[in-house]
């Protein structure tokens, strides 16, 4: 075990940021697995199985994380300074929000899920704001530095309200206001943040070259702020109560999901096009199948139910195939290469 690397601390020194994407994409696989348990019951079971498993993983991948800031400070520091890198610490805190989730909707524990919801709110909102003050402050970002993967810090704040708004009933006087408050804000700062980035990522996608085929996996991203905003928006509408006309916000959503597909399908094609012309070899960024797309698929099941669309509830299922085909294959992956103590080696 861990073979090929030269020594155990080697593990900690070189943990990458990178690594609570997988608590994310196990998180949602695992939401969506319930929710799709009415055509398959026994993906019921399997969500269970997935929640225990992702609480488990991410105490395991705490550990090193946190050994990292304490023995090997400077190689933290200067991934957090990395316009690439800096960008996936936010991982950490969106895991924690889709903990929240997972506690609330199926362990049905609204104790533990708020206790994991205020941390991950409050750490979303930190990252959100360091890893754009980081490269606004500098000059050491380049063209070559843009990628999908400037979408996570602003997705994390988007994702604030999925679990964020399931809260709100639990409380009132200025304790709720304040959680109101943390939800839309999360929500708008995120969406306007998200449409900015997107721009600025289009450009690079049509007159700089291709992404670096270890990155490629990211071009998958952004199907996250698209499905996590019609999630959250439509979560947050629900349970606010002063909003009393709801159909307007609920169409929106619908209309931000019909995105969506046209992003989905341009995703599938930009894969196939670097498996077959360029490689796709396995890097930790194979985790960006996974979250993306689980929080379109739980859009789908959520924008679906509202309109009573059973087409878009197939689309829906049928992507939730995809989510899990690539769970399975990027878990498999991550294990054989941390064995072998790849995934720690630096470079």
């Amino acid at each position: 075990m861990m073979r090929d690397i030269e020594c155990r601390c080697q593990i900690v020194k070189n943990f990458t940021p990178s690594w609570f994407a997988s608590v994310m994409g196990t998180g949602i696989l695992a939401i969506t697995s319930l929710f799709y348990s009415q055509y398959l019951p026994f993906l019921k079971d399997v969500a269970y199985f997935l929640f225990y498993f992702n609480v488990v993983l991410f105490f395991v991948l705490l550990v090193p994380w946190l050994l990292r800031w304490i023995f090997f400070k400077k190689e933290a520091m200067a991934d957090l300074e990395h316009p690439i890198l800096s960008n996936f610490y936010a991982t950490i805190a969106v895991a924690m929000l889709v903990l929240a989730s997972n506690f609330i909707v199926i362990g049905k524990d609204m104790a533990v899920g708020e206790v994991f919801w205020f941390a991950g709110a409050f750490s979303t909102i930190f990252f959100g704001l360091l890893t754009p003050f980081i490269m606004f402050r500098g000059e050491h970002v380049k063209l070559d530095h843009i990628s999908p993967a400037w979408f996570i810090p602003p997705v994390g704040l988007i994702v604030i309200p999925i679990a964020g708004s399931l809260i709100i009933p639990q409380f009132s006087g200025m304790v709720q206001e304040f959680v109101i408050f943390l939800n839309y804000f999360g929500w708008g700062a995120g969406f306007f943040i998200y449409l900015s980035l997107l721009a600025v990522c289009m450009y690079r996608f049509i007159l700089h070259h291709p992404l670096p085929s270890t990155l490629a996996p990211t071009i998958w991203i952004n199907l996250g702020p698209i499905g996590a905003g019609t999630i959250a928006l439509i979560n947050l509408v629900k349970n606010s109560a002063f909003v009393t006309i709801k159909e307007p916000f609920f169409v929106f959503g619908l209309i931000f999901w019909g995105f969506g597909i046209w992003w989905v399908m341009m995703a599938i094609i930009m894969t196939l096009h670097y498996v077959k012309k360029l490689k796709l070899p396995y890097a930790m960024s194979w985790w960006a199948f996974t979250f993306p797309l689980g929080a379109y698929v739980a859009a789908s099941h959520s924008v679906a139910n509202i309109f009573d669309i059973e087409l878009i509830d197939y689309v829906g299922f049928a992507l939730y195939l995809l989510l899990l085909s690539f769970w399975i294959v990027t878990l498999t992956k991550t294990a054989v290469n941390t064995y072998h103590g790849t995934v720690f080696k630096g470079g």
